[in-house]
């Protein structure tokens, strides 16, 4: 149980670290040229004019 505990201790130091990285990880893939084409699409979504929808 000693070792389970001395690696909880050793990775919870690392959390911002961890955090940070996540977070500027999914900073680059939201800016990412290659996904544009794909927000830009997923933004008019609500703008759509769906006749078939209504009942």
């Amino acid at each position: 149980m000693d070792g389970l505990q001395g690696v909880s201790d050793f990775l919870r130091q690392f959390w911002g670290l961890w955090l940070m990285l996540l977070f500027l990880g999914t900073v680059w893939w939201a800016y990412r040229p290659s996904n544009k084409r794909r927000f830009e699409d997923d933004a008019m979504i609500p703008l759509r004019d769906d006749d078939a929808v209504e009942e």
